[in-house]
């Protein structure tokens, strides 16, 4: 295990930690369809800033599944970063994290491409890899796979798990790395970081993610390894970095991720950011840890692609 060397986190990140907790607090008190949430999350879409001047935004068809690619200037022509966002696999949409994916492509100076996977509860499994697969199948034929990488935050790193265990069992060709923050990859919550840091985890509750397991996977098996990545065998997967914060009740499905790869004989880095909410990275422009763990996805996937 690569460790994030301990020190004191910032003024911005104990600020965000106490937001963060307030509006967990809030949410636990009540419970929220999903419905209302995709609502009251595009009424904030007018709000998420603009990427910089110069970063072309393209809508694309991806062999059938809605995508955005975005360019920055600073992005060579030749390498490409897929992007699963995160969500519980029940929201997400780009305009959500336009803030986000054109930091990523700076930083690994390539183009990102965002796409719409088919959304649970209304499409449970195996929608999201199925979308998954196509939109790679597509991207595949625009681009060399070893100039292609995965980053995935969330419910989106599992899905890029998934996705590259369900790529390698058809023969194709894999890409040339992998980025999962915060990765859900254990849909059977089996992990000890769900108890343990169930009280110091300033943003997940613990107590829905039952309910969001289920109504993604249907009527499938938890231990499925397309769906829950954990329990497949990762031999043959590409280069991986993995981020996750000490205080997350999803850190041991990271950890525990690290450890499949690396019995697998899999190159693999992890890194256990101190006190840090659930894919921080997603605050990058107020902080600091933010901008920083971005800055190393983008050393991590430059090397690689």
């Amino acid at each position: 295990m690569v460790g994030y060397p301990a020190q004191r986190i910032s003024l911005q990140a104990e600020l965000l930690r106490l937001a963060l907790r307030f509006i967990k607090n809030r949410r636990a008190r009540r419970t929220v369809a999903i419905a209302t949430v995709r609502r009251r999350l595009k009424r904030i879409e007018r709000f998420v800033p603009r990427p910089p001047a110069g970063t072309l935004t393209t809508a694309i068809d991806g062999s059938g599944v809605n995508a955005v690619r975005i360019a920055v200037p600073a992005a060579r022509s030749d390498r490409c970063v897929l992007y699963f966002h995160g969500g519980a696999y029940t929201i997400g949409t780009a305009k959500l994290l336009r803030d986000f994916t054109w930091r990523i492509g700076a930083a690994a100076r390539a183009y990102v491409l965002y796409f719409d996977y088919r959304l649970a509860p209304e499409h449970p499994f195996p929608a999201a890899p199925e979308d998954a697969v196509t939109v790679y199948r597509w991207l595949a034929q625009e681009f060399h796979p070893r100039r292609i990488a995965f980053v995935g935050d969330s419910a989106g790193g599992g899905l890029a798990l998934g996705t590259l265990y369900k790529l390698r069992d058809e023969g194709m060709a894999l890409p040339a790395a992998l980025v999962a923050v915060s990765p859900w990859t254990d849909l059977a919550l089996t992990g000890p970081s769900l108890k343990l840091n169930a009280a110091t985890d300033p943003m997940l509750n613990v107590a829905i993610l039952p309910a969001l397991a289920n109504g993604y996977l249907g009527r499938a098996d938890p231990r499925n390894h397309y769906a829950s990545p954990l329990y497949g065998d990762a031999t043959g997967l590409p280069p991986t970095l993995i981020h996750v914060g000490s205080d997350e009740i999803l850190r041991d499905d990271a950890i525990r991720m690290a450890e499949k790869l690396r019995a697998a004989g899999c190159e693999v880095e992890i890194e256990v950011w101190p006190r840090m909410p659930h894919v921080w990275h997603l605050f990058a422009r107020v902080l600091p840890e933010g901008r920083h763990g971005i800055a190393r996805i983008g050393t991590f996937l430059q090397q690689r692609l």
